[in-house]
């Protein structure tokens, strides 16, 4: 059994857990730090699920958490995938205007990008466009030339590593089961044993929600699961698409839309759909957890986002159900691409805070209390940014915390 005491432990063994555990250790050698996962590995859902996009920062609201860690972010990835000879590349991305009702939106996003400091941001007619992706098809184009891909599972691997090496403790197969608050510290209760701690980060992605209320405290959110569905285009194919090809995103929503990305592994992937998943864990239609859907359905702001969103709930379902829907949202953009050219891909998980009003919270959303600190809403790009946003989290807590 390990040993029982730290100053720190951390739950949850994705990017952002690991982002903020390997900066503990590098800030803070002296500290003892246990980082809980209940996997038997780490990066088993959002980190692992995910098409390894290094995001440039394009997309966030100036000022924003998001904006303000995923431009950084996206350069220390870079730097840290080169420093350990994590597979990575810089391959830029298009993002494509097929309707003249998505010029200004686009032309949002050249304004967004440059007052987030990216630099190399270029609108493309559709011959420029050509000249990059020949297959493609759109009115217009921003260029984000610093847009890059990477294998997040390896990149976990790596800080797990590393965290490691530099004294710190990555125990699989150890979810929390229960936790206790008094003034002398917390108790997290496990398969592999209790373990005591000082001060206690949780970065349960799925599960934030529920280790919050474990700690006593109301998240004042919900955790609504969304299953993003891929295809995969087949290898004679690929050809079709030579980086990462985007539609302008509706900016009602944190989702990007239906979209084409040669991964670092040379294949390319098509998608993904972001439809209502009926487990935490529902990679697949078949996957469905009664308790999951009882305290999405028991929380009012779930009915409220709904009613907000249906139709494009329903439309979402359609193109799930509907191979020849999902490839009509990818004719958009390659029109070349064929139903017989797509077999089915994986699929992840968001993790999507939603509020009592029903609002999708869009930007990261921290909550400290006391010896605790709740990380309750770090989707994409909180791989791309988990460095950044691990640094920013131990400047914000390490008094607080008493990790200085």
């Amino acid at each position: 059994m390990k040993d029982a005491h730290y100053n720190v432990i951390i739950i949850g063994a994705g990017a952002v857990g690991l982002g903020v555990a390997f900066e503990i250790t590098r800030r803070f050698p002296r500290q003892r730090l246990l980082v809980l996962e209940k996997e038997e590995r780490v990066a088993r859902h959002q980190s692992g699920h995910n098409s390894g996009v290094i995001h440039s920062g394009v997309y966030y609201k100036p000022g924003s958490l998001k904006a303000r860690l995923c431009v950084p972010g996206a350069a220390a990835m870079l730097e840290f995938c080169r420093e350990h000879g994590v597979p990575h590349r810089v391959c830029g991305k298009v993002i494509v205007a097929t309707q003249e009702q998505e010029l200004p939106g686009l032309e949002e996003l050249r304004k967004r990008g440059e007052a987030n400091g990216l630099t190399g941001l270029r609108l493309i007619d559709s011959v420029q466009l050509n000249e990059l992706e020949p297959h493609a098809a759109g009115l217009q184009a921003l260029l984000v030339p610093s847009t890059g891909i990477t294998d997040y599972a390896a990149v976990c691997e790596k800080y797990a590593e590393l965290i490691t090496c530099q004294g710190g403790t990555v125990l699989c197969s150890a979810p929390a089961h229960a936790i206790h608050r008094s003034a002398n510290g917390i108790v997290i209760e496990t398969p592999q044993g209790a373990f005591f701690a000082n001060a206690l980060i949780n970065c349960a992605g799925l599960y934030s929600d529920r280790i919050c209320r474990m700690t006593g405290d109301d998240p004042g959110v919900m955790i609504v699961p969304f299953r993003g569905e891929y295809y995969d285009l087949v290898p004679e194919r690929a050809s079709l698409v030579q980086a990462l090809i985007y539609p302008v995103p509706d900016p009602r929503f944190p989702f990007l839309g239906v979209h084409f990305t040669r991964r670092i592994s040379g294949k390319v992937d098509a998608g993904p759909n972001a439809i209502l998943a009926l487990a935490r864990e529902g990679y697949r239609h078949s996957d469905i957890n009664l308790r999951d859907l009882a305290s999405s359905f028991s929380f009012p702001g779930f009915w409220r986002m709904a009613r907000r969103h249906w139709r494009s709930g329903v439309d979402e379902w359609h193109r799930s159900l509907s191979k020849r829907a999902f490839v009509r949202a990818l004719q958009r953009l390659v029109p070349e691409v064929k139903e017989e050219d797509l077999v089915p891909g994986g699929s992840g998980v968001r993790a999507q805070a939603v509020t009592p009003d029903g609002a999708l919270v869009d930007d990261f959303h921290f909550v400290p209390s006391g010896k605790v600190l709740h990380v309750l809403n770090v989707p994409s790009p909180a791989a791309t940014a988990s460095l950044t946003i691990g640094k920013a989290i131990v400047d914000m807590a390490a008094e607080s915390l008493g990790l200085s």
